[in-house]
């Protein structure tokens, strides 16, 4: 069987698993908060024939040796974690982060989780959770007589009440930053979680020790770019054809060897 055969049906599976990653970041085009992915790309073992600086002769020694490649795998996938364009709401619980760091998300099990994803509201007891109904860490109560709600760039949270002037602080936003935040596991939800990968959280004030800033009424778009993604997806398309082509002409070989012989 000839080799080429084996090593075209890396690039085909290679390929397909690229256009699963191409593909997630175009559905997720418009999820607040999502960071695209890219697929990393690592070529196998290598056959090797001749040694490159064996011994040619007593006197010689081969310069490059004969090394024949097995194929290519997808060795893993990366977050890309740069901003996403700010886009301003008209909801004071929407919050993004101008920079770096995630919000802290108390999970039903005791961990938590941390995100990107500011689109936060209030539940029956007034707390502040994200969509899903997960409570933000550390705790934010928000009494039922609020007639203003108010969040500053180093999270700090203040509310009016009717009958008063004076706004009253009634809790802080945390961020939390990892030394690698590609390393953290993403687990869906617009939620990830930590890993050996990532570090331990470094959990602060915002706007102090390279934490971003809090920004009210404002989420965070997706960091995806559509016209990138489909000029990913047509090199893709185009790698998998070709790798199709090799099967092809590796099928066409065999034909004639087994119609000549």
């Amino acid at each position: 069987m000839l080799p080429a055969l084996w090593v075209s049906k890396t690039g085909l599976s290679a390929q397909d698993m690229n256009l699963t990653t191409i593909s997630n970041n175009l559905a997720n085009v418009s999820t607040t908060g999502f960071k695209r992915d890219r697929a990393e790309f690592q070529d196998l073992m290598y056959q090797v024939r001749r040694q490159p600086g064996a011994q040619n002769t007593q006197d010689t020694e081969l310069p490059s040796g004969l090394q024949l490649g097995t194929g290519v795998r997808i060795v893993g996938t990366q977050k890309n974690f740069t901003a996403g364009s700010l886009q301003t709401t008209e909801q004071p619980l929407d919050m993004a982060i101008n920079g770096r760091g995630f919000f802290q998300i108390l999970m039903p099990d005791g961990s938590l989780s941390y995100t990107r994803d500011g689109t936060f509201h209030l539940n029956s007891e007034g707390q502040v959770v994200t969509a899903s109904g997960f409570p933000v860490e550390p705790a934010i109560v928000v009494p039922p007589e609020t007639q203003t709600f108010s969040v500053g760039e180093d999270g700090t949270v203040s509310i009016g009440l009717a009958g008063e002037a004076e706004l009253q602080v009634i809790g802080n936003i945390q961020t939390a930053d990892f030394i690698n935040p590609a390393g953290l596991q993403a687990t869906g939800g617009n939620l990830f979680q930590e890993t050996a990968a990532s570090g331990a959280p470094q959990v602060g004030q915002p706007g102090l020790n390279g934490l971003g800033t809090v920004l009210q009424s404002t989420l965070e778009n997706s960091n995806v770019s559509t016209v990138e993604e489909l000029v990913n997806m047509i090199t893709t398309q185009r790698a998998y054809e070709m790798n199709s082509k090799v099967i092809s002409t590796a099928d066409q070989m065999l034909g004639f060897v087994t119609q000549q012989l």
